[in-house]
């Protein structure tokens, strides 16, 4: 089965009372929209993703630097907003069934998105369902005073996304009954038959004002987990000094089996720590070949992409550079360029601090260079 991911980002967020919109809120230096971009990559059965975005967001969509994800313009409402992106997609070959969703619902697990994926194989449609645990009431309006009546919860459910569709089925129903839809893509089904409803998640709940946002956080904070990473390299003549990846002019180089950069060596096993997943010697062995002078930039984009398949992503990195020279100073703003770059991650989530030890030790005697690192990653699943 080939699926499509269409992710509706294309709502005004009134309700959520901000001046950035709710699908560019960021946890952890991730918008809403790469978070969900992330896990739908997750599954091999996503060919192709779509997003949908406002007219009025185009410069936050493009500052985002999105890859392989086709943008479309949103509609008035939801309804026409999905629509645009089916239209997009009916004219391609080799997708089939297509999985529809509100950006404003990062917090769906792995397993639900697999779920509603598997019972496609014999289903016309599948909609994740909650069951309503409160009392629920209607108030009703007479000519003369209100009142209200109790209603009967076994029969009402909510419904959440990622819903799935045959993509023909689907973009048919748009085109022909507009007018009878209804909050969701499949309450233009009028045969409920035709759907399999399979169990949701309370977790996957739709982020609509401020606390919820809030809950969000709260539920990603406590999946933070922090790793340190330390390393020191001497220096000596004719060996190439590397710090953060970056060439530095410099008479003595760092002494190693690698590069011997110890600011990208201290980050990666800080970031190797906070996932549990070891450290640098043991992923490249100094006693392997292939690795003799491999720059540190190829060691720390290889964590980066385990860390990743694993589901983290880094939160922040604080990084204290020790040495007597070079002076770091100068030389901050193009380190953390270069690690923001390497690490996938923005230039605000990473701080740099020179230090020396007063001209104290091997370090103060300009005969080595130490760094340590604090890295903290949240896990999204």
């Amino acid at each position: 089965m080939s699926f499509s991911f269409i992710i509706l980002a294309g709502g005004n967020s009134r309700r959520f009372r901000s001046n950035v919109g709710k699908p560019y809120q960021k946890i952890a230096g991730k918008s809403l929209i790469e978070i969900n971009i992330d896990k739908a990559r997750k599954s091999k059965a996503i060919k192709k993703i779509v997003l949908v975005y406002n007219k009025k967001d185009g410069q936050r969509v493009k500052s985002l630097k999105l890859r392989n994800i086709k943008l479309v313009l949103g509609g008035k409402n939801r309804q026409q907003s999905a629509f645009n992106a089916l239209k997009y997609l009916i004219k391609n070959k080799g997708i089939s069934k297509v999985l529809i969703h509100d950006v404003a619902r990062p917090n769906f697990s792995l397993k639900l998105f697999s779920s509603i994926i598997r019972n496609m194989r014999n289903s016309k449609a599948v909609v994740p369902t909650i069951n309503i645990p409160d009392a629920v009431k209607q108030k009703i309006d007479s000519s003369q005073n209100e009142y209200i009546i109790g209603k009967n919860r076994d029969n009402l459910f909510l419904t959440q996304t990622p819903q799935a569709f045959n993509l023909k089925e689907i973009y048919h129903l748009h085109k022909t009954n507009a007018a009878k839809y209804r909050d969701d893509d499949v309450s233009l089904y009028m045969n409920l038959n035709n759907i399999k409803f399979i169990e949701g998640e309370t977790t996957n709940f739709k982020i609509t004002d401020q606390s919820d946002f809030q809950n969000l956080k709260n539920i990603y904070k406590s999946k933070q987990s922090v790793g340190i990473g330390f390393d020191v390299h001497r220096l000596v003549p004719k060996r190439k000094l590397y710090l953060a990846g970056l060439k530095i002019k410099s008479k003595l180089g760092t002494l190693g089996h690698s590069d011997g950069d110890p600011v990208l060596h201290s980050i990666t096993d800080a970031i190797l720590g906070a996932c549990q997943m070891g450290d640098i010697g043991q992923l490249f062995s100094d006693k392997s070949k292939k690795f003799k002078n491999i720059r540190s930039t190829i060691l720390l984009q290889k964590v980066i992409e385990k860390i990743k398949t694993k589901g983290y992503f880094i939160n922040n990195i604080d990084t204290n550079i020790i040495t007597q020279t070079p002076k770091i100073k100068n030389l901050k703003n193009k380190m953390i360029g270069n690690i923001a770059k390497l690490c996938e991650i923005s230039k605000n989530q990473i701080n740099i601090k020179g230090k020396t030890t007063e001209k104290l030790g091997i370090i103060g005697e300009e005969k080595a260079i130490a760094c340590e690192v604090i890295a903290s990653v949240v896990k999204y699943d």
